[in-house]
């Protein structure tokens, strides 16, 4: 069977225990159709990059899933009539990585990866030089 990568983005005014009954409803249909869950991630309320259904976050979570093509099809469904869904992507991938997700391992870090810690800035806060004055901008 083929190897999926299957992120669900769902409404941030539902708890993160309803969401963890959704990942439950997602693995026991796909253990109904003879598939396996090879890991599930809860990234936690995250914000999104635009306003979806007027929400600016979302509760994300990943599974990467060991099933047939004709039930991600089946998953998807179910997904486009179930009201706490915001959005769903699902992606075929030749293998599954047994190591942590990108956004878990940056969670476990704690600190702000090689961006440093910004103490290098001045007074302002910034980087920008200072503003001229606009009579010096100005001819005549």
């Amino acid at each position: 069977m083929p190897y999926y990568e299957h992120v669900v983005v769902t409404r941030p005014d539902i708890s993160p225990q309803q969401v963890e009954s959704l990942v439950e409803e997602i693995t026991k249909l796909v253990t109904e159709h003879e598939g396996t869950v090879a890991r599930n991630e809860y990234w936690g309320l995250r914000s999104l990059a635009y306003p979806i259904r007027k929400s600016r976050k979302g509760h994300y979570s990943l599974l990467n899933l060991d099933v047939p093509t004709t039930l991600v099809a089946e998953l998807e469904r179910r997904h486009r009539i179930n009201e706490d869904v915001l959005r769903y992507m699902t992606v075929r991938v030749d293998e599954l990585s047994d190591e942590p997700s990108a956004i878990i391992s940056r969670k476990d870090r704690g600190d702000r990866g090689d961006r440093g810690d910004r103490g290098d800035r001045g007074d302002r806060g910034d980087r920008r030089p200072p503003r001229r004055d606009r009579d010096e901008n100005r001819e005549g």
